[in-house]
């Protein structure tokens, strides 16, 4: 008695939808459904910058490098995070070592290199992200190439013109040096 009840139930459930829905629907909503559900993972999160969990220089970001351990002269193309910079300082353009100057707009795309600070022996993956804007800097130019690679690997050329890729009258300016942590 109990089964011809739902039976009934499930067959009136099933003839409703089908005669609301078509199988195109169907199994277009079944992509999109398994669409969507595979591209969760690639959604930011938002992560904790807890101290308690950082640890010791593995988290370190750019502000929290002291100057005692961040030596020399970012005005110079000497200075240690300029292993593989290619271009003008914007330390010497209105900018400091990680920041652009006035006027100027960090280009989201980059290339990375890896330097030794001299101050603790240690290598550092360091962002150059070029700074664009109206004109070019034409200070303090450098070209540093320690393990550039070729054009053909574009995340470690530093031979690219980063700020290509945005509005047409938007030119190079200079280019900084981000520490992104330790190797």
């Amino acid at each position: 008695m109990l089964f011809k009840w739902l039976d009934k139930k499930a067959e009136t459930a099933s003839r409703k939808t089908a005669r609301g829905t078509s199988r195109r629907s169907f199994v277009g909503l079944l992509g999109t459904v398994i669409v969507g559900g595979g591209a969760v993972p690639l959604l930011p999160v938002w992560r904790s910058n807890n101290k308690a969990h950082a640890s010791s220089d593995d988290d370190l970001l750019p502000q929290e490098i002291s100057p005692a351990a961040d030596p020399g002269n970012p005005e110079s193309c000497e200075y240690w995070r300029y292993c593989a910079i290619d271009g003008y300082l914007c330390s010497c353009c209105g900018g400091t070592k990680s920041s652009c100057p006035p006027g100027t707009k960090m280009s989201p795309i980059t290339w990375i290199g890896t330097c030794r600070n001299p101050a603790d022996g240690k290598d550092y993956i360091i962002s150059y992200n070029d700074c664009c804007g109206r004109s070019a800097c034409g200070r303090c130019q450098c070209m540093r190439n320690e393990n550039d690679t070729p054009a053909y690997m574009p995340a470690n050329s530093n031979n690219i013109n980063w700020c290509s890729g945005g509005p047409a009258d938007v030119v190079y300016n200079c280019s900084t040096a981000i520490v992104l942590g330790v190797q």
